[in-house]
């Protein structure tokens, strides 16, 4: 079993990993805590659902609230169901809320969880790869609008996150596959070999990384939102594609093509770019391309939406001097690489 502190100065927290980790979820639930809400879907197993069975010698009283599938789930309409429960079920600011699921779940639950009574605790149990290595760890919490993913949203710290490997036995090889999008994502941040060691050692080192970028910039006011790199597209593909595209899968294109638009800016060389397809491509076994059909035009659009523009378009790029934040990327560049890349 490994533990990873995310080192926040006033509220530090604790990432587990390990095959049976759920087992050990109750010294994570604070005792005045007398209700829990658990947010899952019904596709999870019941075995990581049923928090009531790791709190049985405490007086805590367990309820389990079940959302959509997908991202058509993260939407403010959720959170208010959510919230309407939790007021029938009496769920006070000292009680506490636990998602079970993928990133779609801890995202809601987190939004909601931040919201209810102006913020109760939060324990996340991610039971897929995304969710352990990105979605569950750092406090990012939201839901999309028809306008742009993640629109709405709000930094609330989890008190733990349970990440208990023994879930992603349970999972379809899809979905798996959209965890490494992110882990490709990992490997241009660090020049880590992830690949090299075993799963376990694989997810500790992603909450590593994440942990320590977290650690040092809690609201993205600067380095965290390298953690974005290959998002930009990404989130403008998600939305395209009505999320027939999944994140992780939308990830590893959006990689490729913040290369390529690097390499129209003539921030690095064609041999960086080849670079990239071999990582996501050769490394990780994911697709490098769009789905055909995608209009230049809407994607251009979304991408201006994204929730990390300041001054325009705005890309985590790649550089002589490394990844970095670019504002203000020239349209022209952006269509010309988009151009070349969706021929």
């Amino acid at each position: 079993m490994r533990r990873v502190t995310v080192a926040l100065p006033e509220r530090p927290y604790d990432v587990v990993v390990g095959r049976g980790a759920i087992a050990g979820l109750a010294p994570f639930v604070d005792q005045a805590v007398r209700r829990v809400a658990v947010v899952t879907q019904d596709a999870i197993p019941e075995r990581f659902t049923d928090v009531a069975r790791h709190l049985a010698d405490r007086d805590v009283a367990v309820e389990v609230h079940a959302i959509g599938d997908g991202e058509a789930a993260k939407t403010l309409s959720t959170v208010e169901e959510l919230s309407r429960s939790f007021a029938r079920s009496g769920l006070t600011r000292r009680d506490l809320v636990v998602g079970v699921g993928g990133g779609v779940v801890t995202d809601v639950a987190g939004f909601a969880a931040s919201t209810w009574h102006r913020g109760v605790s939060v324990v996340h149990v991610p039971t897929t790869l995304l969710g352990m290595v990105d979605a569950a760890i750092g406090g990012k919490t939201g839901v999309n609008l028809a306008e742009g993913k993640n629109l709405v949203g709000a930094f609330w710290q989890p008190s733990a996150v349970v990440c208990d490997l023994d879930a992603l036995d349970t999972l379809p090889e899809r979905e798996l596959r959209c965890g490494l999008g992110e882990m490709a994502k990992y490997h241009f941040l660090t020049g880590d070999d992830l690949l090299a060691t075993d799963l376990e050692e694989r997810i500790a080192r992603c909450v590593e990384i994440k942990a320590e970028v977290v650690a040092s910039d809690e609201r993205e006011g600067g380095r965290r939102a390298l953690l974005n790199y290959g998002h930009t597209l990404a989130h403008a593909l998600e939305i395209a594609t009505d999320h027939r595209l999944a994140h992780g899968e939308a990830v590893a294109i959006g990689l490729v093509f913040a290369a390529e638009l690097a390499l129209e800016l003539g921030r690095i060389g064609r041999h960086r770019v080849d670079e990239h397809v071999a990582v996501v491509q050769g490394e990780y076994d994911l697709g490098i391309r769009p789905p055909a059909g995608c209009d230049p035009d809407v994607l251009v659009d979304l991408m201006r939406r994204d929730k990390k523009a300041l001054d325009g378009l705005t890309f985590v790029l790649d550089g002589a001097a490394g990844v970095e934040v670019v504002e203000g990327v020239d349209e022209a560049a952006v269509r010309a690489a988009l151009a070349r890349f969706l021929s």
